[in-house]
């Protein structure tokens, strides 16, 4: 699978474009958390970027969601290590974090929404204008953005790196896809 079939399928199940725009951001973070740790980027990057796309398909049911969604993964060619993930991304389902690819996704998908709340409240409501301190500081905020698990996002240890660094490497991944995110 490469990324223009990946592109082609969310397009096909996936017409909310705030949930492409979701995905896109999660996928910049995946790869650059791929080149920060030494990992395979297309594999990481693409697992960010199709974690969700079962999401409509399910009609947001958590019990069905990234089940179908590992499922359409293999069908289009993807490993089993990035079926699990984003199996094991829905905590519903009990299925354990096991391997680093399963943990960055598992903290990198609710960071985006953090990361978009912080600059959304911003006078511009530009990336290029958020500092990553902004996100730190509004981290603490549990009523900001309430729907961004702190929890999930402090699991970042559990593949090496602390906070701050995250959070910075998170906000530096989605301003380099600024555009493509309208923001």
């Amino acid at each position: 699978m490469d990324r223009e079939e990946a592109l082609e399928s969310i397009k096909a199940n996936v017409k909310n474009k705030n949930m492409v725009k979701h995905m896109l951001a999660t996928e910049a973070i995946m790869r650059s958390l791929a080149r920060r740790l030494g990992e395979d980027e297309e594999e990481w990057g693409l697992t960010g970027l199709l974690h969700d796309i079962d999401v409509e398909l399910t009609g947001g049911d958590m019990k069905t969601h990234s089940k179908l969604g590992a499922d359409l993964v293999r069908e289009l060619g993807g490993g089993e290590a990035m079926a699990h993930a984003i199996l094991c991304h829905n905590e519903m389902h009990g299925v354990p974090l096991e391997t680093k690819l399963d943990k960055a996704l598992f903290c990198a998908d609710p960071l985006t929404g953090l990361i978009i709340a912080a600059a959304l409240v911003l006078p511009d409501k530009k990336l290029a204008s958020l500092k990553a301190e902004s996100v730190k500081k509004r981290f603490k905020e549990k009523g900001f953005a309430a729907g961004a698990n702190r929890e999930h996002i402090s699991q970042c240890r559990d593949i090496g790196l602390e906070l701050d660094k995250f959070i910075e490497l998170g906000v530096v991944a989605m301003k380099k896809i600024a555009d493509d995110l309208g923001l």
